[in-house]
């Protein structure tokens, strides 16, 4: 396993994000400010139900990045109410250059009553979204076309298990649950340290 973790960006406690903060980073990485919400509300909330988490908005972002380019993935954008304005829907898991995974939902969210298919932003599998998928905006609904909900959920699937994010193994282990490939667990702690040192410190 590799043997540096990413370094949290911004100490954030509550789901409310202080909007100077919000606007100035999202200026400095270039990421849409509506997505930098979900994933510091998300970092905020999973700290709060696992203290000893600590994990960063910025650990979040960097799978929204690889996973969807922030919900832009095949031209789409967020809405101010945080829906991807068009459905996410990954390839085919049939075995042919991805895992073989058939269809664990009749095609529900994915509309493949075949094979499974990554959905979102935060590209859940339909049968980890049945026993993750957190509804992170408070409506009642958890939706896995939902930045808040989404990033939400991989937040708290990040820090389950009691792992600490603010250490080197268990940082990586967190990453790695999230897609088992060192490569991607390299993918996102580069993304993930690039976006806290382009951040606003004063967050």
């Amino acid at each position: 396993m590799l043997s540096t973790d990413s370094t949290p960006a911004v100490n954030i406690t509550r789901s409310t994000v202080d909007a100077q903060w919000l606007n100035r980073t999202a200026a400095r990485t270039g990421i849409p400010a509506r997505a930098i919400l979900a994933y510091a509300a998300a970092a905020g909330m999973a700290n709060a139900e696992s203290p000893t988490c600590r994990i960063g908005w910025n650990t979040v972002a960097a799978i929204g990045f690889i996973e969807s380019a922030h919900g832009s993935h095949g031209g789409g954008t967020l809405t101010s109410a945080g829906q991807a304005s068009r459905p996410i829907i990954g390839p085919s898991l049939n075995g042919e250059g991805f895992a073989a995974i058939p269809d664990t939902d009749a095609g529900a969210l994915d509309g493949d009553a075949l094979w499974d298919h990554a959905v979102g932003p935060m590209q859940f599998i339909p049968s980890t979204w049945q026993l993750s998928g957190r509804d992170g905006n408070g409506d009642g609904e958890a939706d896995p076309l939902s930045i808040d909900d989404a990033a939400f959920s991989a937040a708290s699937y990040l820090c389950s298990g009691g792992r600490d994010l603010t250490t080197a193994r268990g940082w990586n282990d967190a990453v790695f649950s999230y897609n088992q490939s060192d490569s991607y667990v390299v993918q996102v702690r580069d993304q993930a340290n690039a976006y806290a040192a382009r951040s606003d410190p004063a967050g």
